[in-house]
């Protein structure tokens, strides 16, 4: 994640499917990071949170709704900056619209980055780490 969050490139990661893990944490330090609209990002399953919260990986289901993985749910705390709409549909013609949604992205993302020196495109990347999510000091 230090390396990564030195590159002097832009960094854009894109959460396609199931995103957990330490794995998880690395895409968080993306300059941009998409997800589609029916993946999960987290960095521990919702068994492993319920096994250790309650000792109990049959609470997956409760625990998925207090970790808040969806991508609507990440959108809302700033750690994704777009969900990519899913259509409905044969999976093929699924696939081709999600990949032009996708190419459209980057593409757009490359355009409004190229101008950034390598300087802006760290401290952006830093400031955008720096303010994810909501903390409260008790």
């Amino acid at each position: 994640m230090l390396e990564l969050s030195k590159l002097r490139v832009p960094v854009i990661a894109i959460v396609i499917g199931e995103g957990s893990s330490g794995g998880a944490l690395a895409l968080g330090v993306g300059n941009k990071v998409f997800m589609l609209e029916n993946a999960i990002y987290s960095i521990l399953s919702p068994e492993g949170y319920a096994s250790i919260l309650w000792k109990d990986a049959s609470r997956a289901k409760e625990a998925a709704e207090k970790m808040k993985l969806t991508a609507e749910d990440l959108y809302q705390l700033r750690i994704i900056d777009k969900i990519i709409k899913e259509p409905k549909g044969d999976i093929e013609e699924s696939f081709e619209k999600v990949a032009k949604s996708l190419k459209k992205e980057i593409s757009g993302t490359i355009e409004k980055m190229k101008n950034m020196s390598p300087d802006e495109i760290v401290e952006e990347r830093y400031q955008k780490f720096r303010n994810m999510g909501e903390y409260s000091i008790l």
